[in-house]
C-alpha cells in the first residue's frame, strides 16, 4: 500500500423493519447510513436488516442476528457495529457484551455527533457539537462490562468503579453547564447582530434543505461567498450570512444554513437552536434539494418537518431543485410558480431563481405615502438606506415620501403613515 493511502475502518451496519412495513424503505435509510459512515471515513463490510414483529427491548435486534453479528466481527476483525436508530445505554452494553471481541457499537446519532465534531470550524460550532455529545453521552457513561456500572448501596455493589462512575458523571454535568454558559453568551452576541440586520431592514433570505443537497454551492454563486462546499453529508454547519443586490437594485440577505436529515435527533436540534434560529427569523425560505436524487420529495417532507419543528412553517417558500446539470434527461414535473431549476455549479436557472425571490419580496410589500417633519429628517436617511423610495417632496409640513415598506417596515414607520 502506498504511503497516500488511507485505510478506512470497516463497519457493520444494522437496521430494522418491523414485519409487515416497508423494507425498501429501510434499505434507503441504510443507504443513507452508510453514505453517513462514509463521510465519517469508514466503509460498510456488510449489512444486516432485521425483519421482526417488535423491538427486543434488550438487544432490539434478536438472539440469531446478535450471533450472526458477533461471527462476522470475529471471522473479519470487524470491531464497529452502527445501528440505524437510536439505542439505549442499556441496549448498548447488552449488545456489546453479547457480540464480545472488544467491538463498539454505537447508533445513528453518535456517527452524527461524531461528523459534527469533524466539520465543526467555528468557536460556536465546536462548542454546540461538544455540548450534544455531553447531553448524549452523559446518559451512557456506564463502562464496559460490570466494573463500572455497578451503582447502588449494599454489599457487593461498593467499590472504585463506583465513584469513579459518579466522579465522570459530575464532571460531565461541570462542564455542560460551562458550555450552556458560553453558549448563551454566544447566543447574545448573535441576537444582537441579529438585531443590526433587522434595523438595516434588508429582506432575510435562509437556504434550507436536506443535507448535500448543494445549499453552499447555490451560495457561492448567488453572492461568490467562497463557502466550502464538498461532496459529502453536513459539510457546512455554520451558517453563512452574505448581501445579495437583485436585479431591480434592491439587497437582500442570504444565509445558507445546516444541512437537515430524516431521524435528525432531537438534542442536535436543542444544541444547534442559535444556528437553527437563522431559519426561525428569516422572512422567505429557499427550501433546496438535490433533483438528481430519487428522494427529492421525501427530502422535501424532511426539511417540511423541521421547519415546523422550529416553528417557522408560516414563511413564503421557495422550491429550489438543485444540480440540474448532472441530470441526464431535462425533468419538467418539478415545474410551479413557486418552484424553480437551477445549478449553482454552471449557474443554470439562476435568473428565474432571482426574478422568483424579487416577485415574493414584492408580494408582501405595499406602496405607502408618509409625512415625516423635519425634526426627523434621519428617518428620511433611513429609509433610502432600507427600502424603495419613489418620491420625495418637500411640503409645508414635513417631507412628503412615497416608499414601499414590508411588514416590518410598516411597523417601524406607522407614526408617519398617512395613506397606502
Amino acid at each position: 500500500m502506498k504511503d497516500s493511502e488511507i485505510v478506512k475502518s470497516q463497519a457493520i451496519i444494522v437496521g430494522i423493519a418491523e414485519r409487515g412495513s416497508d423494507v425498501p424503505e429501510c434499505e434507503r435509510s441504510l443507504d443513507e447510513l452508510e453514505r453517513l459512515l462514509d463521510t465519517a471515513g469508514g466503509t460498510v463490510f456488510a449489512r444486516v436488516i432485521q425483519v421482526k414483529d417488535s423491538f427486543d427491548p434488550r438487544t432490539c435486534i434478536g438472539s440469531g442476528k446478535v450471533k450472526e453479528i458477533s461471527d462476522l466481527c470475529k471471522d473479519n476483525a470487524i470491531d464497529l457495529v452502527i445501528f440505524d436508530f437510536e439505542l439505549t445505554p442499556a441496549q448498548i452494553r447488552n449488545l456489546e457484551n453479547d457480540i464480545g471481541y472488544d467491538v463498539r457499537v454505537i447508533d445513528r446519532s453518535m456517527l452524527i455527533l461524531d461528523i459534527f465534531a469533524l466539520h465543526a470550524t467555528s468557536g460556536e460550532g465546536k462548542l454546540q457539537v461538544e455540548l450534544a455529545q455531553l447531553r448524549y453521552s452523559a446518559p451512557r457513561l456506564m463502562g464496559r462490562g460490570t466494573e463500572l456500572s455497578r451503582l447502588g448501596g449494599g454489599i457487593g455493589t461498593r467499590g472504585p468503579g463506583e465513584s469513579k462512575l459518579e466522579s465522570d458523571r459530575r464532571h460531565m454535568k461541570e462542564k455542560v453547564y460551562a458550555l450552556e454558559k458560553k453558549l448563551a453568551e454566544m447566543e447574545h452576541n448573535r441576537a444582537v447582530m441579529r438585531a443590526q440586520r433587522d434595523r438595516s431592514g434588508l429582506p432575510k433570505i435562509a437556504l434550507v434543505g436536506y443535507t448535500n443537497a448543494g445549499k453552499s454551492t447555490l451560495l457561492n454563486a448567488l453572492t461568490g461567498a467562497g463557502v466550502l462546499s464538498e461532496d459529502k453529508l453536513f459539510a457546512t454547519l455554520d451558517p453563512t450570512t452574505r448581501k445579495l443586490e437583485l436585479p431591480c437594485g434592491e439587497s437582500i440577505l442570504l444565509t445558507d444554513t445546516v444541512g437537515f436529515i430524516r431521524k435528525l435527533p432531537h438534542h442536535l436540534v436543542k444544541a444547534f437552536k442559535s444556528t437553527l434560529d437563522e431559519v426561525v427569523y428569516a422572512d422567505i425560505l429557499l427550501i433546496v434539494s438535490d433533483i438528481t436524487d430519487s428522494e427529492a420529495r421525501e427530502h422535501i417532507e424532511v426539511t417540511k418537518g423541521v421547519i415546523e419543528e422550529l416553528g417557522a412553517s408560516d414563511k413564503p417558500v421557495i422550491f429550489v431543485y438543485n444540480k440540474c446539470d448532472m441530470l441526464e434527461e431535462p425533468i419538467t414535473d418539478y415545474e410551479g410558480d413557486d418552484t424553480v431549476i437551477v445549478s449553482g455549479a454552471t449557474g443554470e436557472g439562476i435568473d428565474r431563481l432571482l426574478s422568483l425571490i424579487e416577485d415574493t419580496i414584492h408580494r408582501f410589500k405595499k406602496k405607502y405615502s408618509l409625512l415625516i417633519p423635519y425634526s426627523n429628517q434621519s428617518a428620511l436617511s433611513a429609509l433610502y438606506n432600507s427600502y424603495t423610495v419613489s418620491n420625495v417632496e418637500y411640503v409645508d409640513d414635513g417631507i412628503s415620501v412615497e416608499v414601499i415598506l414590508d411588514e416590518r417596515g410598516r411597523g417601524q414607520y406607522a407614526k408617519y403613515i398617512i395613506a397606502d
